[in-house]
């Protein structure tokens, strides 16, 4: 692998820190969390005396202020880890940065301080049920009435959907304005109306609690609206959602390099007509390819990481970002599971896991050919 020159030594023992923690609390109690379908919240008020949530938030609000490669080592590290339950990057990257970017004073102060140390854990609702990747075809209303909001509609696939504290739910204040008419409300969990249903029982990701949620005439005080200022919430999430693509790029240039490592040990252990497969010309080529390509792809991605330190990356770069690496993530995973043969299928060894978890990446925070279609728009028109 070439060296990675994006983090510095404190990074690095940064890094070992949550690697420490990760094997101590997570690791050993990630099985469980799958038949649990989620994970515990002791974990999360763990992470947050540790600061390891929402580590870019604000020495004000009772954060650490750090840069965004922080975030990166730590979303990194849940991933090298194949604990895929840990909800921590939404709520620390995704949610948090909406309320810090385009929240009111208020908000802030009233919420962030939770997020920080575990006490709310957030999601942020955007899919409905036949809607997927079109924002604008929302059909979750919230309709303004004295000094509230009426909120009515539904979501699906919610990440932190059924441990929520807090949701961000984008819903048209004016569905006569298409995206101009979209917005953004902090909807607290024991709100009347606000309910939630059964954790989704998905191929993959069986420790990451996802959820559908329904509002029923959800009355909504006007100061949870983002802002305070209807209008607001389509340009909030065009411009938050290259940092989220970044998120899933990285995560998966993480969980390729550990499936890279996985298969690695098995295949020199692993033995068939005398010898070692590793010594099998397929094998070798194989790993060759997927090593080289994950590899060149880490650099690309660091660029990536240094151009949005740097606010500098844009929609386009980031919508390429994420098609590639996760399109490569579920080539590695593939591949890996086949060096595997039969052990690879098998749930007792982390790569099937692995290659289980992987498929949703080409599908959430814009599915890939969406993303095509975004660089194909900016290039050509």
């Amino acid at each position: 692998m070439i060296q990675r020159t994006i983090f510095d030594s404190d990074l690095e023992g940064f890094r070992d820190t949550v690697r420490k923690f990760l094997e101590k609390e997570a690791v050993p109690f990630h099985a469980q969390w799958e038949k649990d379908g989620q994970v515990s919240r002791e974990l999360w008020t763990k992470a947050g005396e540790m600061g390891f949530l929402c580590p870019t938030a604000p020495e004000e609000y009772g954060g650490l202020g750090c840069d965004f490669r922080y975030s990166a080592v730590i979303m990194e590290e849940i991933s090298r880890s194949g604990c895929s339950g840990i909800g921590w990057p939404l709520h620390s990257d995704i949610v948090m940065p909406y309320i810090l970017n385009w929240g009111t004073e208020e908000q802030k102060q009233r919420y962030i301080p939770k997020l920080i140390s575990g006490e709310l854990i957030s999601a942020i609702a955007m899919t409905e049920p036949g809607t997927g990747s079109d924002l604008q075809a929302i059909k979750t209303t919230a309709k303004k009435d004295g000094d509230h909001y009426v909120l009515n509609g539904s979501k699906t696939f919610i990440t932190n959907g059924q441990m929520a504290d807090l949701v961000i739910v984008v819903a048209k204040t004016d569905p006569t304005k298409g995206a101009a008419g979209i917005s953004l409300l902090l909807i607290e969990k024991d709100m009347p109306g606000f309910s939630k249903g059964s954790n989704l029982d998905k191929v993959g990701m069986k420790a990451q609690d996802t959820s559908e949620l329904f509002f029923d005439d959800v009355k909504v005080p006007v100061e949870n609206l983002m802002g305070g200022k209807e209008g607001t919430g389509f340009m909030a999430l065009m411009q938050e959602l290259p940092q989220e693509r970044l998120i899933v790029a990285l995560c998966a240039l993480a969980a390729s390099h550990a499936a890279i490592g996985w298969t690695k040990d098995y295949i020199k252990e692993r033995k068939a007509f005398g010898k070692p497969i590793c010594k099998f010309q397929n094998t070798r080529f194989k790993m060759a390819e997927i090593i080289t390509e994950t590899d060149a792809l880490q650099v690309y991605t660091d660029r990536c990481l240094e151009l949005h330190l740097d606010k500098k990356l844009t929609i386009p770069t980031a919508a390429g970002l994420k098609q590639i690496t996760t399109d490569l993530q579920c080539k590695v995973m593939d591949e890996c599971v086949q060096l595997h043969g039969g052990y690879g299928y098998m749930t007792e060894y982390p790569i099937a896991r692995a290659w289980a978890d992987s498929r949703v990446q080409k599908i959430y925070a814009g599915t890939n050919e969406i993303m095509k279609e975004i660089v194909a728009r900016a290039e050509l028109g």
